[in-house]
């Protein structure tokens, strides 16, 4: 700021999955490669706090692997964005979200360019240049972006770090997961022919899986703080986290209802909904999810959206659950992924 330098931020959400930190790295990598003369820095920034980032255990995984040290790295608690804002130095392009959390709503005029695979919440007039594309991974459109510059910037640690984030995203391309579309698969295999010294689709996805799906020794509050995301209104927070254990294995943790209310209570969160996902040999998911709150309203309200949901349908069915105050199903609907639960949720608010 004391310089007078301008940053272009390249950010993912705040949730930093494998998807949004590599790209964030590979998009920010390419900008700062192809764009001419750059007033700017570009800086890729990890929506978490430095503490975090050992949660984060697929991402850790294949960064360590392709030697970038977690030292190289920016996170969210290093970089003061609405100082930047303030200061007119700021541009901010968003990758695998469109819309900021409230509590950035300040930056929403700094966001020059949008890149998501998700269903589009809200319209941006120009000048911000928006990607909205129904992919399988953001990585995808990454990938896209990058092929169609100039030859040559597409190095062989972004290759390897896009080629394992689109399979893991999009679980080893397999139909049966129902998330993998053409194009994601398109990009592997382009990416497979320009670099053939990439492993194997089945050793990089089972790799990854392994490392996201190893809850080994976390805490329930790290569980839930691993994959985090929030919906709000103006009156409530309610966190939705993606919990890599079976739903009937989480809920029989020792002190589960305290850790669940220290978690909220902690964070200023009214509710919270658990969406846990495990998969068979053929790649098929079997999906469940609890409710929990306090408020017997709110923990209503959300249950009921989530029950009459018909875009998509749930098909939930009630589970027994040992609290009365959370609330736990088995999902019908194995494809919807939480992706499609959050508008139903924030609809629901």
């Amino acid at each position: 700021i004391q310089q007078h330098q301008e940053i272009h931020v390249v950010m993912g959400n705040e949730a930093c999955d494998l998807d949004s930190t590599v790209s964030a790295l590979a998009l920010a990598y390419f900008l700062a490669q192809t764009s001419p003369a750059p007033k700017a820095a570009f800086v890729p920034v990890l929506n978490i706090p430095r503490a975090d980032f050992a949660l984060r255990t697929e991402t850790t995984s294949l960064l360590r692997d392709r030697g970038i040290p977690a030292a190289s790295l920016i996170f969210r608690d290093e970089i003061d964005l609405g100082g930047l804002h303030h200061a007119g130095l700021l541009s901010l392009t968003l990758v695998d979200h469109h819309v900021l959390p409230r509590a950035d709503a300040a930056l929403e005029e700094a966001v020059v360019e949008v890149l998501d695979h998700r269903p589009l919440e809200r319209d941006r007039g120009p000048p911000c240049q928006v990607t909205v594309e129904r992919v399988g991974s953001c990585a995808t459109l990454v990938t896209e972006r990058i092929l169609q510059g100039p030859p040559g910037v597409l190095d062989a640690t972004t290759a390897a770090l896009l080629h394992g984030t689109i399979l893991l995203d999009c679980i080893n391309l397999s139909p049966a997961a129902g998330k993998a579309t053409p194009r994601d698969a398109a990009c592997v295999a382009l990416l497979e022919e320009r670099f053939p010294e990439l492993p194997a689709r089945d050793a990089v996805f089972g790799a990854l899986q392994a490392a996201k799906f190893d809850v080994t020794g976390l805490t329930t509050e790290q569980m839930l703080r691993k994959d985090l995301k929030v919906v709000s209104n103006d009156e409530v927070v309610v966190a939705i986290s993606g919990v890599f254990e079976d739903l009937e294995t989480f809920l029989l943790r020792p002190g589960l209802l305290q850790d669940l209310e220290a978690f909220c209570q902690g964070r200023g969160y009214a509710g919270l909904v658990a969406m846990t996902v495990s998969f068979n040999e053929r790649y098929e998911p079997t999906r469940k999810l609890a409710v929990y709150s306090r408020q017997e309203p709110l923990r209503g309200t959300l249950c009921r959206a989530l029950e009459e949901a018909t875009a998509p349908s749930l098909l939930l069915q009630p589970l027994p659950s040992p609290w009365p105050c959370v609330v736990a199903y088995a999902q019908g609907n194995a494809k919807a992924a939480r992706k499609k639960v959050l508008p139903i949720l924030r609809a629901a608010l």
